[in-house]
């Protein structure tokens, strides 16, 4: 009976990878991350879906937002998200750089534009419950819109003052060579979703509901 030589294949039982970090490789805390935002979605995903679905079923759904003040700051708002999601690259750059002290001058940026977002969030609503709007009423229309407003923009509200929080605690950990860059890319993954959220309540919550006389 013939014998069968082993035969060895090059490469069958080793990586051949040589490109440095693999590309597969996912940081356990940036992993958290995603797993933490893709539950989070689900549930704004779900609280706009219930605001859409009540909005739609509503005859006389209010429209109180009228261009001054109310577009306007919510546009100020906006802006103000934006341009802290801009700051948090350039965080997540300086850190990449090894550039502590400028990350965390740049994260604290962000993290100020987050606190001007929450006061600026916070006068308009104290705007609208001196107009006499409440969780189950508002001299407008459809008693829901108090609830439906107030649950969506508090949450996005909580998630931003998380944020800060959670900002300040890794500015000033990076700072002392305690941290990092992959734990300012995952605060930054953290803040980008946040901002990302406001775009879609913005239109949804502000524009859809401007006055329009």
């Amino acid at each position: 009976m013939a014998s069968h030589e082993a035969v060895s294949i090059p490469g069958a039982t080793e990586s051949v990878w040589s490109g440095g970090a693999s590309p597969y490789a996912v940081v356990p805390k940036k992993l958290g991350m995603w797993l933490f935002i893709l539950s989070d979605a689900i549930t704004f995903a779900a609280l706009i879906v219930a605001y859409s679905y009540v909005r739609v079923a509503s005859e006389n759904w209010p429209r109180p937002f009228a261009l001054w003040p109310s577009i306007v700051n919510a546009t100020v708002m906006t802006v103000v998200l934006l341009t802290s999601s801009v700051t948090m690259v350039m965080a997540v750059r300086a850190a990449k750089l090894e550039m502590r002290k400028a990350a965390a001058g740049w994260m604290v940026a962000t993290l100020s534009g987050g606190i001007l977002f929450d006061i600026l969030h916070v006068r308009e609503w104290l705007g609208l419950i001196d107009e006499g709007v409440r969780l189950f009423k508002n001299p407008w229309g459809a008693p829901m819109f108090g609830a439906s407003f107030f649950a969506l923009t508090g949450l996005h509200m909580l998630h931003v003052t998380i944020g800060v929080v959670y900002l300040a605690v890794v500015a000033a950990c990076i700072a002392r060579g305690k941290l990092t860059s992959d734990d300012v890319e995952v605060s930054g993954l953290y803040w980008h979703f946040v901002d990302l959220v406001w775009m879609f309540l913005f239109p949804l919550i502000y524009l859809m509901s401007a006055k329009t006389a």
